[in-house]
């Protein structure tokens, strides 16, 4: 999971409901520009004003003193804001424009229309107490290391005076929240209690600031903690009284999904029309699997006669190849030592140009973070490129020796390889760095999710057609059960979300017709329930680049690099995949015609 765009989920929140300390209203005089680089960078600097969380996530640290508070204001700010942009842009001859400018401007007319969405009909602010956790806000200062100790202890010196108002607000907003998401903030905020006192504080002493500042914080650091636990507190309460009559459902309802999904993943496609594209492929990978199943059939069952049914032959290959995993003390080592493995691959198949000046660590989930997803990346953003990126990592100290067990079958040998290879080398890493250099922050900050979860999908597959795996049937056979996977998310989310799938239809979407182990259905039906649409990113984006790969391959003819269209593909950023494909056919059909 890409977590620049997606495992920071609660990021997203936080822009929406959050604002900076000394707003104010927003002018919507039509101002003046030379050209649209110019309204390009007042519209940048303008939203980092509004957003400074999001602006400290992206690496831009202007505003790092500053607290988003959530409140009505707020939200007014924010619709003052999105008027004021549509007037800009209105004044803006589109046709005009060249084409990478194109995407931009749909870009931002896309993120200003979604802005309204958010606020007076998703409303997530209302039901989704997990939105305010302020631990990755607080990290995301204390980890900027282009700016001295000293510098960031007086900026998050400021920052904390406002914990006590942000958690006060936050409080107020709650209205009717889901369950399930009450439980997640709870979990997640005392684990955001860390980052104040040990992170911050750790830091805090390694600093020089002066005596008088380190009183300064560290008192308010103890009064930042209290506003948690009393924010904790208040819904540990709640949670007791939560029912049908006082409490949400996490499904959002077909009209909602439609809506959400047409502005998260900017696809060509409906949600509806995705959903049964991913139907009509679950038959197809169950096709092929029963095949690779028959021929490994032996390897496994020697002299055993074959079940009658595909589902059964691929689910007993299936269960015997898992057995073949690491320890569970050893899974984040593991995962270390295969990396340079995939960076050697790419460099002997010519596949990507990698740098190899950009660091990627692998580490630990933080503990803020947990409970979401069990990997996923955090990366830089475009203004501190050269910063570390993080490869994320759950352990699995949390799990029982059963569940551990379970969960070491999903991520078998084998499996494991084409998660390291969605979430690092080639996938999330590689495509991130990439959009890092890209030379329009409009496409990297407004940054598409569907892209960038489909490519580290669609390299899954690439990276096996390139020879990845050598004969090994095996990883064949787990790869269509982990690209199953993607399908069968896009199946659930629609599922649960529009067609009432309960938790029986979870488990038999995902064990019985996915092969997935209980503990990683569990999780999937966990999330299903956390989150909306954005598990219809991973197919969606993966369908439309298989789409366009097939459609420039047909045009380039002999001519056809495959090096050369992922450079090319890449070099649009975190563009929606939609608008990539426009310009990439229509610059072949412009050299056609000449």
């Amino acid at each position: 999971m890409k977590n620049k765009v997606l495992v920071l989920v609660s990021l997203f929140f936080l822009i929406a409901c959050g604002s900076s300390n000394d707003e104010k209203k927003a002018d919507n005089k039509v101002l003046s520009f030379s050209n649209f680089d110019e309204m390009k960078s007042e519209f940048i600097e303008d939203l980092w004003k509004l957003n400074p969380i999001w602006a400290s996530y992206e690496g831009y640290h202007k505003y790092d003193d500053q607290l988003p508070i959530p409140n009505a204001e707020r939200r007014k700010a924010q619709l003052d804001f999105a008027s004021k942009w549509d007037q800009q842009l209105q004044t803006v001859d589109e046709g005009s424009l060249a084409n990478n400018d194109r995407i931009d401007y749909r870009l931002m007319e896309d993120y200003i229309e979604e802005i309204a969405f958010n606020i007076n009909e998703y409303r997530s602010y209302e039901w989704n107490p997990a939105s305010y956790n302020l631990g990755g806000t607080f990290f995301q200062v204390l980890n900027y290391r282009q700016s001295s100790l000293e510098e960031r202890m007086n900026a998050l010196n400021s920052k904390l005076d406002h914990v006590p108002a942000y958690y006060a607000a936050a409080k107020e907003n709650i209205d009717r929240p889901t369950k399930i998401h009450t439980e997640l903030a709870i979990a997640q905020l005392k684990g955001s209690i860390g980052v104040f006192e040990g992170n911050l504080i750790d830091s805090l002493v390694k600093s020089k600031v002066d005596v008088a500042i380190k009183e300064s914080i560290t008192k308010k650091v103890e009064v930042a903690v209290v506003s948690i636990n009393d924010y904790i507190e208040f819904l540990e309460e709640l949670y007791e009284t939560l029912d049908s009559t006082n409490s949400r459902s996490f499904r959002i309802g077909k009209e909602l999904f439609e809506k959400k999904f047409a502005y998260d993943i900017q696809s060509s496609f409906t949600a509806e029309e995705i959903f049964e594209i991913a139907v009509e492929e679950k038959s197809i990978l169950h096709e092929n699997m029963a095949r690779v199943a028959d021929l490994l059939w032996e390897d496994y069952f020697p002299g055993q006669e074959r079940p009658g049914r595909n589902l059964d032959l691929i689910r007993m290959v299936i269960d015997e190849a898992s057995k073949d995993h690491v320890h569970r003390d050893s899974f984040i080592t593991a995962i270390r030592q295969q990396i340079p493995q995939l960076e050697e691959f790419i460099r002997q198949n010519d596949l990507l140009d990698l740098d190899p000046d950009k660091p990627l660590v692998v580490r630990e989930t933080p503990k803020y973070m947990q409970g979401f997803a069990g990997a996923s990346i955090s990366a830089p953003g475009p203004y501190d490129k050269d910063a570390e990126t993080y490869y994320n990592v759950t352990p699995l100290d949390h799990y029982s020796e059963e569940e551990a067990e379970s969960y070491l079958r999903e991520y078998n040998t084998y499996v494991l390889q084409i998660l390291n290879i969605h979430e690092a080398i080639p996938g999330h890493y590689t495509q991130l760095v990439y959009a890092n250099e890209s030379p329009s922050l409009i496409k990297n900050i407004l940054g598409n999710g569907a892209m960038i979860e489909g490519w580290a999908v669609y390299t899954e597959k690439m990276m096996l057609e390139a020879g990845y795996g050598g004969d090994q049937m095996e990883m064949g056979l787990m790869y269509y059960k982990w690209n199953l996977r993607t399908v069968c998310n896009t199946i659930l989310d629609y599922g649960v979300h529009i067609n009432n799938f309960t938790e029986e239809d979870a488990m038999q979407l995902l064990m019985k017709e996915a092969f997935q182990e209980q503990a990683e259905a569990t999780g999937k039906w966990r999330r299903a329930r956390l989150s909306q649409v954005q598990l219809c990113s991973y197919f969606t984006g993966y369908h439309e680049i298989r789409q366009l790969r097939d459609k420039i391959m047909e045009l380039d003819g002999d001519q056809f690099s495959l090096k050369e269209f992922h450079k090319e593909f890449l070099s649009y950023g975190s563009a929606p995949v939609k608008y990539i494909a426009e310009l990439m056919l229509e610059a072949r059909e412009g050299k056609m015609g000449s």
